[in-house]
């Protein structure tokens, strides 16, 4: 029987990690990472409240889809917004008829969701960390605490831009429709024999979502034309992969699903462009979409992805930035012919 991961000695566990590196060509410190991501998920989908989460976001691109080659370091999920909240849901509607009924069902989420990551999230993750024998720390995010955090004893490093954390954050304001299930493993299983690793099957966001999903995002950004810290610059990397793949052309022309992003948008995630007008999202999905930044916003995106390329996060093609944005402009004109 095949030694779990967790219960080899540090020693030969660094072993592995380089062996592999040499293999697969990711720094060592983002394959260990992989494996502590790996290892949440399978807790969290082994548990009652897989049923009700949808991971989605980059990782998903990368774990599930595998259409980035981006390591993706953060947990994104959607809690479904009938769970949380359905007291103030009409007729089990999650989207809000009014801006009032919006207003409610935000300030409840945001009362809510703490309490419920507190009371449901934390002990499925503490469980499992004394099931396997695993040492890590839990903390919560200082603002709004909907962000819970895994702090693990990393034995190997890189530049810092990627911590010994796993940042599990979570939203309670869609469904996470449309989603299905869909196993993965780590990326070091595939060339280390012998050594079992975690595996797991999330309940998984359709990749088409996320591809309107981050692009009404990016496009938001374009009409602020301000900074928005860093680790955003992998929406526009993650954007060009896609347009790369058959998937672009399906979520391009699927309107209905466009639509429903436009429509779930303006409702939970008014936003406000750089002269003070709201944006409208429909513009987006309507022969308007903006994805390429200009001045100081384009600038810091540039140092972002930089700084994403110096840790190692792009292991294998290593596009310059210039050719992600010319992607994303092909995208962008692409996008608004089709609509």
């Amino acid at each position: 029987m095949a030694e779990s991961w967790f219960d080899l000695n540090t020693t030969d566990q660094a072993e592995a990690l380089e062996v592999a590196a040499g293999k697969i060509g990711r720094p060592p410190h983002l394959l260990e990472k992989d494996i502590w991501l790996v290892w949440t998920l399978s807790a969290i989908y082994n548990s009652p409240l897989g049923d009700t989460l949808t991971f989605k976001g980059g990782t998903s691109l990368s774990k599930v889809y595998k259409v980035i080659d981006r390591f993706s370091e953060d947990i994104d999920l959607t809690y479904d917004i009938r769970q949380l909240v359905p007291d103030l849901l009409k007729d089990a509607n999650p989207i809000p008829t009014t801006a009032s009924q919006e207003k409610k069902i935000s300030s409840a989420v945001r009362e809510r969701l703490p309490i419920w990551i507190r009371e449901k999230v934390q002990p499925v993750i503490e469980y499992a960390l004394v099931e396997n024998g695993i040492q890590a720390k839990l903390s919560f995010s200082r603002k709004d605490n909907d962000k819970l955090i895994i702090g693990y004893p990393a034995i190997k490093s890189g530049t810092g831009y990627a911590e010994a954390t796993i940042l599990l954050e979570f939203g309670a304001r869609s469904t996470g429709e449309p989603h299905h299930i869909h196993p993965i493993g780590c990326d070091i299983a595939s060339v280390i024999e012998g050594v079992a690793f975690p595996k797991a099957q999330p309940l998984v966001m359709a990749i088409e979502r996320t591809f309107w999903e981050k692009a009404t995002a990016a496009h938001v950004y374009c009409l602020q034309g301000r900074l928005r810290g860093e680790r955003y610059s992998r929406h526009w990397y993650d954007l060009a992969a896609l347009a790369k793949t058959d998937h672009f052309d399906a979520a391009a022309n699927d309107l209905e699903l466009a639509r429903s992003v436009a429509v779930h948008k303006s409702m939970f995630f008014v936003e406000k462009d750089a002269d003070g007008a709201k944006i409208d999202y429909f513009q987006a999905i309507s022969g308007g979409l903006r994805l390429v930044p200009e001045g100081a916003s384009l600038n810091a995106l540039a140092n972002d992805y930089a700084a994403m390329l110096e840790d190692g996060l792009l292991a294998f093609e290593q596009p310059t930035f210039a050719s992600v944005l010319a992607s994303c402009t092909a995208i962008q004109d692409s996008i608004n012919r089709t609509v």
